[in-house]
């Protein structure tokens, strides 16, 4: 399994927008996209919610693993969280606000374990603004 990279995001962004789908990068793949010095081995992409089936769907077979969120923790709508969304590097990316709140609505310990970071990231994009 590799690790997220940018050429990660131009490869899945290329063909997401070929297919004109809907999407923004979510979690620790679209915090890293706004500059997080973290690391991930996988690609979150929030699109828009289908109406059955799944909260998301996990892909593990290609170059690396691509969760698709249909239902994120923490976020009520997508056309919300559509209109918070930021661009950067030419891609659809999850405000940060999004992407720490998710985090802490999902309460899992790898989330716990990564929050103090991100709320730090958050801090600090918000002063270079």
């Amino acid at each position: 399994m590799s690790v997220f990279e940018f050429r990660s995001a131009q490869e899945l962004g290329r063909v997401l927008d070929l297919h004109a789908v809907k999407y923004r990068f979510f979690g620790k793949s679209g915090a890293i996209l706004l500059g997080y010095s973290g690391t991930t081995q996988d690609v979150d992409l929030y699109q828009e919610e289908i109406e059955r089936g799944k909260d998301f769907i996990q892909l593990r077979n290609g170059p690396f693993d691509l969760d698709l969120i249909f239902a994120p923790d923490g976020i009520e709508r997508f056309d919300d969280a559509w209109k918070r969304r930021v661009e950067k590097h030419g891609f659809p990316i999850a405000n940060i606000d999004d992407i720490v709140g998710s985090k802490q609505a999902a309460n899992r310990v790898k989330d716990r374990e990564s929050l103090p970071r991100l709320l730090s990231f958050r801090e600090w994009l918000r002063g270079i603004k």
